[in-house]
């Protein structure tokens, strides 16, 4: 059990349940209670799972609720525990976390216990435990569901529905029972709550084969056939989604709200990042999970010998692949593998089951040589596993230099980290200065507000300033988009100005402010503010700070620097100078 299993994402996830049956504030209006839990229990470093309400009062929930309502259940034993004993009964102490953490378990086993039944209804068991096997040990299914509470993610509980859709769609089309229609109702509508680009989960359901159906005429009327179930169907998936729609409808006054609370992420559908999600090495499919390269070239054989199975599969296979890819934060943060394709393994498994079972019949050279390749695969898959767990293959910064480099290896030196890594964007670039020593500086922009001041009162250079007062409170920022800056994944940047406050600054407070802006909306702010760095009153001081580019979500994003006055009385700035540090 790690340290924590309500920490990071889950904590987020989470939040809904202390803060609705607990502390009775969904909107967050007493913050100092959710810090004050962040510093007792080390849940996060930075409070990324809530977003502040446009109107300035209160906070809202970065992700939807659907992971509170299935941890529901846990959530109350553990809340009646902590009652009955000594335990704080604030939601987040021992008997939640050991609770969720057992809750994750009993999910992941339903979902292997399910995944089962559904590899055995289409292949003989030889084939279905074989099947089991590679999942398991062949993909990043080992160490994402079994490994540092990974488990108590989304994508465990999406794997176990998943799998109970594709094994309810199966009874359903067989029977034609309103209990397995119920129960699939029930499961997609959690899902789509849950991440509701798992809306792409309806395509099994609606597409699933049948003796009866040849067309999507036939279809249709087939559908109407069963027209109360299917309706049934519907209402339930519409039911399951509305809490959270009444969430948003309260807080924010909108029904439907796609604001992620960060404009730097999101789905960005006409630039999918399909090519480095299966092929780069910093996060590729393919690369890190290449039992699934074969999967996916079983397609090929699945079509062959089971077309009626083919189009959905597939179909749901392309889709899900390309929301996946949509995504800005394609690499999904720190992770081994692509963790947002760990549900789609319950339908990899059929395709490559078709596979084995061609092979199985093949000659003996051929069925013992592609054997070998498929250990060496699911090798490759444990080995990596435990490089990551000893460190050696980081969570989000792997160059195809630096995989070669340790490949094979369970121990690396600081030096190759240093040298092959992409840039650590975890260090605190409002603090110190980097070391530059690889990098080239060239001056970006120079400005003396010789044209562009408003102000001749004051002036360090020149005999112009900028004057900033309650009528005048932002500078004429400099913009330029990310395509100008560098070629390159990164660029430290160094901002310095000189500013005159005529109050002292903590009580005039202003800011030097540093941010990019994707469609006119801002994200990875950075500021010197004179609120926390105190300047005297009626002198010229330089200020300063360094500042490193974001994972720019397109390249047309731009930079954006100026001022940002907060106070009332005037303060001057001039000679404001922005240099560049580009990697040589």
């Amino acid at each position: 059990m790690p340290n924590n299993p309500l920490s990071w994402d889950i904590f987020g996830y989470y939040l809904y349940l202390p803060f609705s049956f607990i502390y009775n504030d969904l909107t967050l209006q007493n913050i100092e209670v959710l810090q004050g839990i962040v510093e007792t229990y080390s849940s996060t470093d930075t409070l990324y799972q809530i977003f502040p309400l446009s109107s300035g009062e209160g906070y809202m929930m970065k992700y939807t609720l659907g992971w509170s309502i299935v941890y529901s259940p846990f959530f109350f034993v553990a809340h009646i525990i902590a009652l009955m004993t000594d335990y704080p009964a604030d939601g987040f102490s021992a008997p939640y976390q050991v609770s969720i953490f057992i809750g994750s378990i009993l999910y992941t086993l339903l979902g292997i216990w399910v995944f089962s039944k559904i590899l055995v209804h289409f292949f003989k068991q030889r084939i279905a435990i074989i099947l089991l096997l590679l999942t398991v040990f062949g993909t990043n299914y080992l160490l994402h569901n079994t490994m540092y509470g990974q488990n108590s993610m989304s994508h465990n509980v999406l794997f176990t529905f998943y799998a109970i859709v594709v094994w309810c769609t199966i009874l359903w089309y067989k029977h034609k029972k309103f209990k397995h229609i119920i129960l699939l109702g029930v499961v997609c509508g959690l899902m789509i709550l849950m991440r509701p680009t798992e809306i792409v989960c309806l395509i099994i359901p609606l597409f699933w084969p049948d003796k009866s159906i040849h067309s999507l005429k036939d279809r249709i009327s087939f559908f109407k056939l069963y027209k109360k179930q299917i309706i049934s169907f519907a209402c339930i998936v519409i039911l399951i989604g509305l809490p959270q729609l009444i969430y948003w409808k309260l807080v924010t006054g909108q029904f439907i709200y796609t604001d992620y609370g960060n404009a730097g992420e999101g789905l960005d559908f006409l630039s999918p990042h399909t090519i480095d999600v299966l092929f780069s090495f910093r996060k590729g499919w393919f690369i890190y999970t290449p039992l699934m390269l074969i999967a996916t070239a079983s397609f090929i054989i699945l079509y062959r010998k089971n077309k009626k199975y083919f189009f959905p599969l597939f179909l749901f296979f392309v889709l899900n692949l390309y929301l996946v890819s949509s995504w800005s934060c394609w690499w999904y943060a720190s992770s081994f593998s692509q963790r947002a394709l760990i549900p789609s393994l319950v339908i990899m498994a059929i395709p490559l089951g078709y596979f084995i079972q061609a092979l199985l019949r093949s000659n003996l050279i051929t069925k013992i040589s592609v054997f070998i390749v498929m250990g060496a695969l699911v090798f490759l898959n444990v080995f990596q596993t435990i490089q990551f767990h000893k460190g050696v293959i980081p969570g989000d910064r792997i160059t195809k230099e630096y995989y070669f480099a340790v490949f094979g290896k369970l121990s690396v030196d600081q030096k190759t980290k240093d040298d092959l890594l992409l840039i650590n964007r975890n260090i605190d670039d409002k603090e110190g200065i980097p070391n530059l020593e690889k990098y080239e500086k060239r001056t970006l922009y120079e400005e003396g507000f010789e044209s562009l001041g408003n102000s001749i009162k004051q002036s360090y250079s020149g005999k112009h300033s900028f004057k900033l007062d309650s009528s005048t409170i932002y500078s004429e920022p400099f913009v330029t988009p990310y395509r100008k800056l560098t070629d390159k994944d990164h660029v430290w940047i160094k901002v310095q100005a000189m500013i005159y406050p005529t109050e002292p600054s903590i009580e005039n407070p202003t800011s030097l402010f540093v941010c990019f802006q994707y469609k006119g909306r801002p994200y990875s702010w950075r500021d010197f503010s004179t609120s926390k760095n105190p300047l005297p009153a009626n002198k010229w001081s330089e200020i300063s700070m360094y500042y490193l580019t974001p994972e720019v979500r397109t390249k047309d994003d731009k930079l954006n620097v100026g001022f940002w006055h907060r106070g009332k009385l005037p303060v001057y700035v001039d000679d404001l100078k922005i240099e560049v540090f580009e990697m040589k």
